[in-house]
């Protein structure tokens, strides 16, 4: 064919499949092929599945919305059965780890028809806003190789951007989905609290803090991935209200007239924004003003409660050190401090000094400032308008790598993401759109935030946007 695979979105790689005009197979050689020819620049996949895709590629496809479509992992919690899972750690990748079986998101996507062609880099757990682990190496953002991809999904992020595949899996504690997006100038959906099942290995993600979801280049296909992903299964121990309908019915609904409120400084007006960030958010109130929203400054009193980062941490610490437990469990030895990043450790040495009682105070605590956030909504907004992050992507080295001291570098990765935990604390869904670019070409998101269970408000608005200010075609340089 004439056409350029690669510049596909994912439901129109399908479509084609569907027709007959194109198969798996060659979708699946026109993504290997890229991958093959941009990774060694870009470092986003970093353990190859290439022949098991081809394999699957020929046998008889899962009949799913997105049959015959390549895409990637990320190499974290989306376990699939005999490939690698390491998770960002030296220590697992030194070991060899595979995981024993798919978790229930692993299952969903290759029902969808997807055809997993490797897994991504992430930092080790998760736990930083840049994808520089030691184990790996740094992913270098497609738009400019000397910055970050911003993390935790920062691996699937700049495969996405860079048209290695069309969409890739992603998971958010803090930001980690919309982030990378906001980076690399892509589609990055959070979806509600409960939305997506973590079986069957956990109940939830870091005590719900955590969900799963995919980067991808268009509205319609994160809205086509989540109806794929999204519902509850067997022994999860909540779920997200059901939608009213598929969540691709609702691209290019008329979403009405918003109420939308804009926030332009940092929460308890900490410091100052990038202006590139505060210019970001105020084009986009212009465009949603003229599409016919009332916009307002005005965003929730709580968001300025400068006491939520602490116990936010609290909660990481407790669950990075579980999950460093639980790997000493597997080997049957206590893990130590040289088998993890500098950076890790500190979060398992402040989680050994968290108590039963102190985590729960952070639980309760958490609980009750969602409660004054939520509030906010029901006294008639409908969607609050950030910048994704606090400035355009920084440089390799700043938010991670070797070196550094661990707590002045977690300082440092707060500074940049001053927006998205809040969403992980309340469970709300956030969406970061790619509506603005720096003047060095560097991409700058812009974070949408939509009442509890309502990811139908974020699409018809992401689609709305997206007929009004396109941005699929701009794409970085091969």
């Amino acid at each position: 064919m004439s056409i350029d695979l690669t510049n596909l979105d994912a439901t129109a790689q399908a479509e084609l499949v569907r027709k007959g005009d194109v198969t798996a197979a060659e979708l699946v050689d026109a993504a290997i092929e890229r991958i093959e020819r941009l990774n060694p620049r870009l470092n986003a996949v970093i353990i190859p599945l290439f022949d098991k895709g081809r394999e699957q590629a020929r046998a008889k496809l899962e009949p799913g919305p997105f049959r015959g479509v390549p895409f990637l992992l990320k190499d974290l919690v989306a376990a699939s059965a005999g490939d690698p899972l390491h998770s960002g750690m030296q220590l697992m990748k030194k070991l060899g780890f595979v995981a024993p079986e798919d978790s229930y998101l692993a299952r969903k996507f290759r029902e969808a028809g997807f055809i997993v062609l490797g897994k991504t880099n992430t930092p080790e757990l998760g736990l930083a806003a840049t994808t520089e682990p030691l184990a790996y190496g740094a992913s270098r953002n497609p738009w400019n190789p000397e910055h970050s991809t911003g993390g935790s999904s920062g691996g699937s992020a700049a495969a996405v951007a860079a048209r290695m595949v069309p969409a890739a899996h992603a998971n958010d504690g803090g930001g980690s989905i919309r982030i990378p997006a906001s980076e690399c100038g892509i589609v990055g959906l959070k979806p509600s609290r409960g939305r997506v099942s973590v079986g069957p290995a956990f109940g939830e993600a870091w005590h719900g803090l955590a969900i799963e979801g995919a980067v991808t280049v268009s509205v319609r296909d994160s809205a086509g991935i989540l109806d794929a992903i999204s519902g509850p299964m067997p022994g999860d121990p909540y779920v997200a209200p059901p939608p009213h309908r598929p969540y691709v019915e609702e691209v290019g609904r008329d979403p009405g007239r918003l109420t939308i409120g804009l926030m332009t400084e940092r929460p308890g007006k900490n410091g100052k924004l990038h202006p590139e960030c505060v210019q970001a958010v105020e084009n986009a109130g212009r465009l949603l003003q003229s599409l016919g929203h009332r916009v307002e400054v005005s965003h929730p009193d709580a968001f300025d409660d400068g006491d939520l980062l602490p116990h936010f941490k609290r909660l990481i610490d407790a669950h990075t050190t579980q999950a460093i437990d639980f790997i000493g469990q597997l080997l049957g030895r206590r893990i130590e401090a040289d088998e993890v990043e500098p950076y890790t450790w500190r979060f398992v040495v402040d989680g050994r000094k968290v108590s039963a009682s102190d985590y729960i105070t952070s639980v309760d605590w958490i609980h009750a400032w969602a409660r004054r956030m939520a509030a906010w909504w029901v006294d008639g907004h409908d969607l609050l308008v950030t910048p994704t992050i606090a400035e355009p992507p920084p440089r390799l080295g700043d938010l991670g790598g070797p070196g550094g001291d661990p707590r002045k570098r977690w300082e440092r990765n707060l500074e940049v993401i001053p927006f998205t935990p809040a969403c992980n604390a309340t469970g709300q869904p956030a969406l970061s759109l790619p509506l603005h670019w720096e003047a060095g070409g560097l991409p700058v998101g812009v974070h949408f935030v939509a009442p509890y269970g309502r990811e139908d408000v974020l699409v018809r608005i992401a689609a709305q946007l997206e007929q009004a200010q396109p941005w699929a075609q701009r794409r970085p340089a091969a």
